[in-house]
């Protein structure tokens, strides 16, 4: 029996591996092994409190919490029962190294026992890992573009005026301001919207980055609209000025108009800014008076001024100069009757035929003067007034001289009276 399994052994070696070649050639045929590629896997980081609850931060380098390709080697029944959901990919904070990276352990949630191999591209989690800080700033607007032609902004406010950002220190340093910007392109009323908040460095760049958190994304802000009018600014005086002078009507402001902002209600029947004539009050002064007005005090409820480099304040001067005097020669024959009643004659009683009379008021006004043109009368009705006359009655009286000089701004310095000569008239 021994000689016989001993018999032939060469050929009885070659058929088995013969059989078994065949046996593996017919199962890879049925189930060959294949790779399945998985692209852009993320990883989760696990036990990140760590590193958070030690007062730090940290931020991914390198987008390394991302494999770019995963790819698994496994036999063909294997991986068609397999899609990206079922790709694992995690690094644990515990096994942080020294420089700062992770190991990246990958598997699958089915058949991970099953997989010949499974590899990605990369194999660490790279962090930059440093203290945590937290920074408070204020809220700020920005607006872009223009408001319609004739239309200007007006206030600016916003629901918060605070923001608090919290990130890797050296970040958060970077920032030096946060604004929300809102468009006011072609608008005519006012604008109320929810605006994103961006974070700016010094150099007005804006830090977009993951990890800085903000208590607040978005601010509602609202952006007042106003219509712009120029008008006319009216100035008057006051008082009177010290005894020996006058004002000369010249009031010399460093603005006459402006432009003002409003609601259209607001400024829809305003033309002038009139101010006050008690703020130009000039009594007793002896010189011009000079004085600084703010526009700002006089402008009606919500109207605004809309210049943006004048701040209201206006120089203005009010002119005021002595009082000169002119003597002239008047001649007494040019001075009319008046109201002469009938049966009576009446004379001058002169001993000369002109009189000097002093006109006073300013010198342009004195140098202007007609004197030619200066008309004098006296009138009986007046006289009879005077004198408690009912009717006309011969006799001699003194009656004052009215003079019409023909600009007002000149006066006679003192009255000027003379005697008539009143008698019944010859029958």
């Amino acid at each position: 029996m021994r000689n016989k399994l001993l018999r032939n052994w060469g050929l009885k070696l070659c058929s088995f591996l013969i059989a078994a070649v065949l046996w593996l050639i017919v199962t890879n045929i049925n189930d060959p092994v294949g790779t399945f590629r998985v692209y852009n896997v993320p990883v989760t980081i696990q036990n990140a409190d760590l590193i958070t609850n030690s007062g730090q931060v940290y931020e991914v380098l390198d987008h390394t919490d991302v494999i770019d390709v995963v790819t698994i080697s496994a036999k063909r029944s294997i991986i068609d029962s397999l899609d990206e959901s079922n790709i694992i990919a995690v690094a644990d904070m515990n096994e942080l190294t020294n420089l700062n990276t992770i190991a990246i352990k990958l598997s699958t949630n089915k058949y991970n026992d099953k997989l010949e191999s499974i590899r990605g591209n990369i194999d660490n989690v790279k962090l930059n890992i440093e203290d945590e800080k937290t920074k408070t700033l204020p809220l700020r607007t920005v607006t872009i573009g223009t408001v319609k032609e004739g239309y200007m902004i007006g206030d600016i406010t916003t629901e918060q005026n605070l923001i608090e950002i919290t990130g890797p220190e050296s970040v958060v340093s970077q920032v030096k301001r946060a604004a929300a910007t809102v468009n006011v392109s072609g608008f005519t009323n006012n604008i109320g919207t929810d605006s994103a908040i961006r974070l700016y460095d010094e150099n007005d760049k804006i830090i977009d980055v993951d990890s800085i958190v903000k208590n607040i994304n978005k601010v509602r802000v609202n952006v007042e609209i106003l219509e712009l009018k120029t008008v006319d600014i009216i100035w008057k005086t006051s008082g009177t000025p010290a005894r020996g002078y006058l004002a000369n009507g010249e009031i010399e402001a460093g603005r006459n108009s402006i432009t003002i902002a409003g609601k259209s209600k607001a400024i829809a029947n305003l033309y002038s800014i009139e101010i006050p004539e008690t703020v130009l009050d000039i009594t007793g002064v002896t010189e011009n008076l000079e004085t600084i007005v703010d526009l700002t005090d006089y402008l009606p409820d919500g109207v605004i001024l809309a210049e943006e480099d004048f701040k209201g304040k206006v120089n203005v001067i009010v002119g005021v100069e002595p009082v000169a005097e002119r003597v002239i020669a008047f001649d007494l024959n040019k001075i009319q009757l008046l109201n002469m009643p009938e049966g009576f004659d009446v004379e001058l009683d002169m001993e000369e035929d002109s009189y000097d009379i002093t006109l006073t008021g300013l010198e342009r006004d004195l140098d202007a003067l007609d004197i030619n043109a200066i008309q004098a009368s006296v009138d009986i009705t007046d006289l009879m007034e005077a004198e408690g006359l009912n009717e006309m009655s011969a006799g001699n009286y003194t009656v004052d001289v009215i003079f019409n000089l023909g600009n007002n701004a000149v006066s006679l310095k003192n009255n000027f009276s003379i005697r008539l000569n009143i008698t019944e008239a010859e029958s």
